[in-house]
C-alpha cells in the first residue's frame, strides 16, 4: 500500500494540554503522560513535512462541554473522574493544543467528545470534498482515540496509515496490542521516516 502526496491528509489526534502536559487532566488522573510526551516529536516532524509537502493538516480536539452533558456513559458511569479533574472542558487551557503543534490559519481543526473523529464531525465531509483517499494517522493515544479512528477511516475506504512513532499510549502493553491489531487488517503502520520518503521531504531538513 503505497502513500503519495496526492489525495493524502495528515489527522494529528489529540495532542492537546490535557494529555501532554505534566499538569493536564491526564496527569491528574494518575497516568503517565510523560510516555504520551514521546509523540510530540513525531508529530512535530509530520505537521513541518506535511506543510513542506503540501499535505493538508487536520487536528482533532477532544472537548466537553462545562457541565459534561454531552460526555455520555462513559464519562458518567465508566470513569466519573474525569468531571473531577474537569479534563478538556472546551475553552479551558486543558482542552487547548500543544503549542509546539498550534494549528495554523490553513489547518482544520476537529472538535469532537468521543475517541472517534468521526463521530457526529464534519471530518468525512471535509474529507471527501478535499477528495482525500490516503489518511496519516498521529497523536494519543494509540489504543484509544487513534485506533478508534483509524478503524472508522478504513471502514469509510481511506487507505489508513498509523505512524507508530508519533503516537503513544500510557501502557506499553496497549500500545503494542493496538498496533498489532490495526495493522492486521485496518492500517498500514509506518514510521516517520518512511513518510518523509513518501512524499519525498528530507528528514533532516524538517525540525
Amino acid at each position: 500500500m503505497d502513500l503519495g502526496k496526492e489525495g493524502t491528509a495528515l489527522l494529528v489526534v489529540d495532542m492537546q494540554n490535557g494529555f501532554c502536559d505534566s499538569d493536564g487532566s491526564m496527569a491528574k488522573l494518575g497516568f503517565d503522560v510523560d510516555r504520551l510526551k514521546e509523540a510530540i516529536p513525531g508529530c512535530e516532524r509530520l505537521v513541518a513535512a506535511a506543510r513542506d509537502a503540501g499535505v493538508p493538516v487536520f487536528f482533532t480536539q477532544y472537548v466537553y462541554q462545562a457541565d459534561f452533558a454531552d460526555a455520555g456513559f462513559v464519562v458518567n458511569e465508566i470513569f466519573p473522574a474525569i468531571k473531577d479533574v474537569d479534563m478538556c472542558v472546551d475553552g479551558t487551557w486543558d482542552a487547548e493544543i500543544l503549542d509546539s503543534l498550534k494549528p495554523r490559519e490553513k489547518d482544520i481543526i476537529i472538535k469532537k467528545n468521543r475517541p472517534s473523529a468521526f463521530y457526529s464531525t464534519m471530518l468525512d465531509s471535509k474529507l471527501r470534498s478535499m477528495k482525500i483517499d490516503n489518511l496519516v494517522i498521529c497523536g494519543v493515544t494509540t489504543n484509544i482515540c487513534v485506533e478508534t479512528t483509524a478503524r472508522d477511516a478504513s471502514q469509510r475506504d481511506y487507505r489508513t496509515f498509523v505512524v507508530s512513532d508519533a503516537t503513544a499510549e500510557v501502557e506499553q502493553d496497549r500500545y503494542e496490542v493496538a498496533l498489532k491489531s490495526l495493522g492486521y487488517l485496518f492500517a498500514r503502520v509506518m514510521t516517520v521516516s518512511e513518510v518523509f520518503d513518501s512524499w519525498n521531504v528530507e528528514l533532516n531538513n524538517v525540525a
